[in-house]
């Protein structure tokens, strides 16, 4: 899964006005060698740390000068494309030849590699229809559509002019194809959905935002989408605050919105989630402890109930840290975890590594990989769970972008699939 670079964004918002320095996270206990079973976590708490402060409106993308330079509506080979073949194409955001952030995709060879846009200005978000494999992105504040091989580009939605003391009031934000491709949502003042058949927009869900007055506005629960159940049948949606943030669970077809219920304090937005194949729950992981609690839990999509699998405190300084927890379809759940010593109770990076489990994240954790994924930023899965796209960072104050390389579970070695991405989406 991507979008990392919005819950660093939302823990910044806080960490830099709280925290003189980042605490180093120190090395693991003996016991995660690999190899080795993992000890089982404690028992769940009744509340769990913080939630995040968030912007809906987040930083745009850096760019990484190690991305190969590929001319837009091309066909190249994919920096180091050793990787094989993949199950379907595989897009991602990376910078273009003149440093500005593009969206790229990678055909199912695993080496073909096609520029599919080139805007003027960074893209910050996309989305990729999986029927045809176009793609709605946003730009210079605009609601961008292409075909999948980039042509026909059109402007959907004119954001206009930002507020740079207030962004989040008028700043568009996060495309997500319909599961038929004939609408999109987004935000944009609220929660929007725009109609290809109709070529407007409806806004759904509307910001409630209060007015101080002298031109200073302060969120009171803005709304953003963030990706559909696999059966289309319902929406996640990310609720912004002034200070924190949450989830909720849309039904378009009856304009219900299920609240999240328990788990206070845990991070359960920003799409740090992954749905269930039969869409009735999804799982969402945290591998860093501050204002929020590190963590992992299970919501079911019918009530919004919040079930904590892996609890962040155990206490004497102990942590549990998890990370991009996907339930595969063989019934086992596979994520990154670690333990992390911190006497401070503060970590922004955990040396994780890649574990199977039981659905409850506890029982048969084992390790699956000798790997050190403390510089993971993002990593999507293979349908089948087969092998895992990570993306490790260049440094460790860098928190979205880095090279993409592909990580088997089974022992096998990995390999490179792309020097630069963020954002990794799978295509059709």
């Amino acid at each position: 899964m991507s979008k990392p670079y919005r819950v660093f964004t939302a823990f910044l918002l806080l960490a830099i006005v709280t925290l003189a320095c980042v605490v180093p996270v120190p090395t693991l206990p003996p016991t995660l060698s690999s190899g080795t079973a993992i000890p089982p976590a404690s028992p769940d708490p009744a509340s769990v740390g913080t939630a995040v402060a968030l912007t809906m409106a987040a930083f745009p993308p850096g760019t990484d000068s190690t991305a190969t330079p590929v001319s837009a509506g091309t066909n190249t080979s994919a920096p180091g494309g050793s990787a094989g073949s993949l199950p379907s194409t595989f897009y991602y955001l990376a910078p273009d030849s003149a440093g500005l952030t593009q969206v790229f995709r990678i055909e199912s060879d695993g080496t073909t590699q096609r520029q599919i846009t080139s805007e003027s200005a960074n893209v910050s978000e996309y989305d990729v229809s999986m029927v045809d494999g176009s793609v709605a992105y946003v730009a210079n504040n605009q609601l961008l559509y292409a075909n999948a091989d980039g042509s026909e580009r059109r402007v959907l939605v004119e954001g206009g002019p930002m507020d740079p003391d207030n962004p989040f009031i008028s700043t568009i934000t996060s495309p997500v194809f319909s599961h038929d491709a004939q609408s999109i949502a987004y935000g944009y003042k609220g929660l929007q959905i725009y109609s290809f058949s109709a070529d407007e927009s409806e806004l759904i869900l509307e910001n409630q935002i209060d007015d101080l007055g002298s031109g200073l506005f302060v969120p009171k629960e803005l709304y953003s989408p963030e990706r559909y159940s696999p059966d289309g049948t319902k929406l996640l949606i990310t609720l912004g605050y002034y200070e924190g943030a949450s989830s909720a669970i849309f039904y378009p077809a009856t304009g219900e919105v299920v609240r999240l219920k328990g788990g206070e304090g845990a991070l359960i937005c920003c799409d740090e989630i992954e749905w269930s194949a039969d869409s009735s729950s999804f799982h969402s992981a945290t591998s860093t402890m501050g204002m929020f609690s590190s963590g992992l839990w299970r919501v079911d999509a019918a009530t919004g109930e919040v079930t904590t699998l892996i609890e962040g405190n155990i206490g004497s300084s102990n942590y549990n840290a998890a990370k991009e927890a996907y339930l595969a379809p063989d019934g086992q759940l596979y994520f990154f975890y670690a333990i992390v010593v911190s006497p401070e109770g503060i970590f922004t990076r955990s040396p994780l590594q890649l574990v199977r489990s039981a659905p409850d994240g506890v029982t048969g954790r084992t390790v699956l990989s000798s790997e050190d994924f403390r510089l993971l930023n993002e990593a999507l899965w293979a349908p089948d769970a087969s092998f895992v796209v990570t993306v490790i960072a260049p440094a460790d104050e860098i928190y979205q972008g880095g090279q993409a390389k592909i990580v088997y579970p089974d022992g096998r070695p990995s390999a490179v699939l792309t020097s630069s991405a963020q954002q990794m989406k799978w295509g059709p």
